[in-house]
């Protein structure tokens, strides 16, 4: 486990930015947290990191954004609306939660776990506020 504290938004990117240049491909990054928390700050950073120059949005309305240019395509999943394991099934993301195509980065992964087991290894890191600006970021590590 890894505890981070930032205190920008700019140096959440940067922290995601390095988690992006050693990222394989097959991996899904699962980021729990508040709203607000830095989830969407630090994916901007982890897709510049994979190499792309995609602007990246959250995904809240849209559930999935697909980011390309990279060295391997990134797919930003967002499930804040969905509540259950049956909900994300029933909306088509199962195949980026099971057998990523490229990267997934999953804000809420807590709506997904713990469910079924995952078949590629899935990395949690945690955001926490602790003031307006500053944030605790705790890479979980990967687990099977």
């Amino acid at each position: 486990m890894t505890r981070h504290l930032t205190h920008s938004p700019a140096e959440t990117e940067a922290l995601g930015f390095t988690l992006g240049q050693g990222c394989p491909p097959g991996s899904v990054i699962g980021l729990a947290g508040d709203l607000g928390a830095g989830k969407t700050a630090f994916t901007r950073g982890f897709v510049r990191g994979v190499g792309s120059s995609a602007r990246v949005h959250s995904p809240t309305f849209a559930l999935l954004n697909e980011y390309l240019g990279g060295r391997c395509p990134v797919h930003h999943l967002d499930l804040y609306r969905l509540h259950s394991p049956d909900d994300i099934a029933g909306a088509g993301l199962l195949s980026y939660l099971l057998e990523p195509p490229g990267i997934t980065v999953v804000e809420w992964i807590e709506r997904w776990l713990p469910a079924a087991p995952l078949s590629a290894p899935i990395r949690i890191i945690r955001f926490r506020h602790h003031d307006e600006t500053t944030r605790e970021i705790v890479d979980e590590s990967a687990r099977p």
